[in-house]
């Protein structure tokens, strides 16, 4: 258990059973974590700090998607969504009104605390202003959303650059290319495998020394791809 970490995380969930499972989990993880069972408790909870949001889509007052329009009217928080809507247009609606994570019930309460985890570290790399990895070889300045090789400026696609930042913000996480796609919103999702795999052979192009053996984005066989770069120190 990690006792260090502190973040508060407020579930939303209207199934008792199921908040009170979530929030064992956390609370051994050493977080604080708070709990609403409906959206008008959510609202009051989020005029205080609270660092990431688990929320359920099907609450009795306000439906999940509305809460979450409102919360991203005032704040960039994570939001994981915790629902039994499967559906792959259910995941595409959740993710694109502002969520950042989709998790489907039944889960696996190790599984959603790994999702906090990695949520709680993306957003803690997104306020630096500036990602380096492996002794400054690579640099992306998130503030002017420039990227930098060996100092010198990199020239990245829109959607280039959203699926490189979404791989460097999460070193050794392994995302599909259906994730890829998602956060990288904006192009044709019909043969997205083939337009994935196009986007990432251009990155290496202009990222990497040598394509053919990449030291940033490596390929996970029969899954997608993951960021290998090591973090500099701050």
């Amino acid at each position: 258990m990690d006792t260090g970490q502190r973040e508060s995380i407020l579930i939303i969930e209207d199934e008792k059973k199921i908040s009170e499972i979530v929030r064992a989990y956390l609370e051994k993880e050493g977080y604080r974590v708070k709990q609403a069972e409906t959206g008008g408790q959510a609202l009051k909870f989020l005029k205080e700090t609270v660092d990431l949001v688990v929320l359920d889509l099907m609450l009795p007052d306000i439906q999940g998607e509305d809460l979450c329009r409102i919360i991203r009217e005032s704040s960039d928080v994570p939001v994981i969504i915790l629902t039994a809507k499967s559906g792959e247009e259910d995941r595409i609606k959740g993710l694109g009104i502002g969520a950042d994570d989709y998790v489907v019930k039944p889960f696996s309460p190790r599984e959603l605390v790994a999702r906090v985890k990695a949520q709680l570290r993306r957003a803690g790399r997104t306020k630096k202003k500036l990602l380096s990895y492996n002794a400054g070889a690579l640099r992306i300045d998130v503030s002017n959303r420039e990227v930098f090789r060996d100092g010198m400026v990199v020239i990245l696609t829109p959607t280039e650059y959203k699926i490189l930042l979404s791989l460097a913000e999460q070193p050794g996480w392994v995302f599909s290319r259906e994730q890829l796609v998602t956060f990288a919103q904006g192009f044709d999702f019909e043969g997205y495998d083939r337009t994935i795999d196009a986007h990432v052979k251009n990155l290496r192009h202009k990222i990497e020394k040598d394509s053919r053996e990449p030291e940033f984005i490596k390929t996970v066989y029969g899954v997608g791809y993951k960021f290998t770069g090591i973090p500099d120190a701050d």
